[in-house]
């Protein structure tokens, strides 16, 4: 039996695109319709409260619109809300959580850093984490303020955007981390620049890749996979709608996506 329902993805902007881009990769047959939340984003600096109201909202709205799972791509969201999510909604639910564990495995100097929106570092989700796997390492717990807004504006290129992903990253640097962890899905987006302030000996991790694997296991297990691809005559389908402005949003998004969308308007 094949499901051909798509995948419900959410994040509260753009961030979560480096997510719906490696589901797309490893499951091509699959659509899916993905909401930016892009008239709260960024969640980072909200109260965990709010975050949880529209976590449940956006749910709702892609449960109406017929999606078979949810991918909350957003560690913030995640961090706060996916619990009560659970509770409310019976489908199967996956949300992210940073590559701590991966990098305190891999690390040979003893220190990683975690760059993440305050919002995450303040998540009880979070705290578990550290104390599940952060007992021979030190954890330099880094927040990374303007990396959202830098992403959302679509100027990664721009002659400023360099010294925004700078300055945050000082404390990695005199820690000396040889491993770092993106703990936004918008960061993945900054890898380059990251990569060109830490150098090539720090290795750089972000969640992705584990989950696009993951929601292939969930959805072998509940049955919901879209079949077999040679039954199909073209992949899934991608729809990305905006709580925002979907002129503002969708060049942006485009590049972020790598080929041109269209972004409808959800209310």
């Amino acid at each position: 039996m094949s499901d051909p329902r798509p995948i419900g993805v959410f994040d509260s902007g753009l961030g979560g695109l480096s997510v719906a881009r490696e589901i797309r990769s490893r499951l091509p047959d699959e659509s899916i319709i993905y909401i930016a939340d892009s008239a709260y984003v960024p969640y980072g600096g909200r109260p965990l409260e709010e975050i949880r109201e529209r976590s449940i909202v956006v749910t709702g709205e892609l449960v109406k619109r017929g999606a078979k799972m949810i991918i909350v791509a957003c560690n913030t969201a995640s961090g706060a809300a996916i619990e009560q999510l659970r509770a409310r909604f019976s489908l199967p639910i996956v949300g992210l959580e940073p590559a701590v564990k991966p990098a305190a495995v891999s690390t040979r100097a003893g220190c990683i850093a975690v760059l993440a929106t305050p919002a995450t570092l303040q998540t009880d989700r979070f705290h578990r984490l550290v104390d599940q796997h952060g007992e021979d390492v030190r954890i330099v717990k880094i927040p990374c303020p303007g990396y959202v807004e830098l992403v959302e504006s679509g100027k990664m290129d721009d002659e400023r955007a360099l010294e925004i992903v700078r300055e945050p990253l000082m404390p990695a640097i005199q820690a000396g981390v040889d491993r770092v962890v993106l703990g936004c899905t918008h960061y993945p987006f900054l890898r380059e620049l990251i990569r060109q302030v830490l150098g090539d000996g720090v290795e750089i991790l972000d969640s992705g890749a584990a989950v696009a694997r993951q929601v292939e296991r969930v959805l072998v297990q509940h049955e919901l996979a879209a079949g077999d691809p040679a039954d199909r005559s073209e992949p899934g389908s991608f729809t990305m709608l905006t709580t925002g402005d979907p002129g503002r949003v969708a060049p942006v998004a485009s590049g972020l996506w790598g080929s041109p969308l269209t972004v409808g308007q959800v209310v």
